[in-house]
C-alpha cells in the first residue's frame, strides 16, 4: 500500500501554519506536546502534519488557561476526558464552584472619588487597610471596588457620624467572621460532593464520581448559604439589641430606684400614648 503523500491535505497544517491559525506561538505548541496535552503530529517524511483535532485541542487549552488553569490541571482534565469522562461535566462543576457569588456590577473609582466620599478622614493608612482586606483592588491609578454595596454602607455610616477608622474596623472584623462561615459552607460542599475525597496510595485525591450532579448540588446550595446567613444575622442582631436594651433599662431603673418591671411598663405606656 502506498504511503500518504507528503503534501498538505485539506484541514492539515505545518506547525507554523497551526501557530498562525490558533494564535499560539510555535514554542508553546512544542511545550504542550512535551507536557503531553497536545498529541504529536502525524509524520510523513520529514514533515509533521497537524489536523483540525490539534487546532481544536489548542483552542481548548487556550480557553482553560484563560480561566486560570495551570498546564498540570489541564493535563489532568484532558486525561480524564480521554478516559471517557465528559469534559463538559467537569467544566460545569468548575463553573459552579468558581462563578461569582454576587451580581453586583464592577465599579472602578479613583483616589479623588474616595476623597470626595470620605473627606479628610480618607488617609493613606485607611486606603492600605482597604486594599489589604480586599475591599479595594488596585487597577493602575484607580481601584476596583469588591462590593459597591459595602462601599455605600461605609459612606452612610461616616455621614451618620462614625469615624472612618471605626467603620474600617467594623468591616474588617465582620469580614473575618463571615470568612469563618464561608469556610464551614465550603467544607460542607466538599464533604458532600466528594465523600471519598481522601489521599490515595500515592497521596493523590480521588475523582468526583458524578461532576454533573455535583455541579447541580453546588448551584442549589448557593442561595441556601446566603439565605441562612441573612436569617442568622437577623436573629443575632435582634438578640444583641435586646441584650443592650435590657442592660440599659436595668441601669436606668437602678439609678432612679424604679423596678425594672416598672420601667418597662412605663416605657410601654409612654409608647402607646405617643
Amino acid at each position: 500500500m502506498a504511503g500518504r503523500p507528503e503534501t498538505e491535505q485539506a484541514g492539515e497544517y505545518r506547525i507554523n501554519d497551526l501557530a498562525r491559525e490558533s494564535g499560539i506561538p510555535v514554542r508553546n505548541i512544542r511545550l504542550y506536546q512535551e507536557r503531553r496535552i497536545l498529541p504529536p503530529p502525524e509524520r510523513r517524511g520529514r514533515v509533521g502534519w497537524y489536523s483540525e483535532a490539534h487546532l481544536a485541542r489548542l483552542r481548548l487549552i487556550a480557553r482553560l488557561l484563560d480561566r486560570g488553569y495551570s498546564l498540570a490541571h489541564i493535563g489532568e482534565l484532558i486525561s480524564a476526558w480521554e478516559r471517557g469522562r465528559d469534559l463538559a461535566d467537569v467544566l460545569g462543576l468548575e463553573a459552579a464552584l468558581t462563578s461569582p457569588w454576587t451580581e453586583e456590577p464592577q465599579t472602578v473609582i479613583s483616589a479623588g472619588d474616595l476623597q470626595r466620599m470620605f473627606g479628610k478622614q480618607e488617609e493613606r493608612g485607611t486606603l492600605d487597610r482597604a486594599i489589604s482586606s480586599g475591599m479595594l483592588v488596585p487597577d493602575g491609578p484607580r481601584f476596583r471596588v469588591a462590593s459597591p454595596q459595602l462601599l455605600d454602607i461605609a459612606v452612610q455610616l461616616v455621614q451618620a457620624g462614625y469615624p472612618l477608622s471605626v467603620v474600617m474596623k467594623l468591616a474588617e472584623d465582620s469580614m473575618h467572621d463571615v470568612e469563618r462561615v464561608a469556610e464551614r459552607y465550603v467544607s460542607l460542599v466538599k464533604a458532600t460532593i466528594t465523600p471519598s475525597l481522601s489521599p490515595g496510595e500515592h497521596g493523590e485525591a480521588t475523582e468526583i464520581d458524578d461532576p454533573a450532579a455535583a455541579a447541580e448540588l453546588v448551584q442549589r446550595l448557593r442561595p441556601l448559604a446566603r439565605k441562612s446567613v441573612d436569617a442568622m444575622l437577623a436573629i443575632a442582631m435582634e438578640n444583641a439589641v435586646n441584650q443592650v436594651l435590657g442592660d440599659a433599662v436595668s441601669a436606668l431603673a437602678k439609678g432612679e430606684g424604679v423596678p425594672v418591671e416598672g420601667a418597662l411598663a412605663e416605657g410601654a405606656l409612654a409608647e402607646r400614648k405617643g
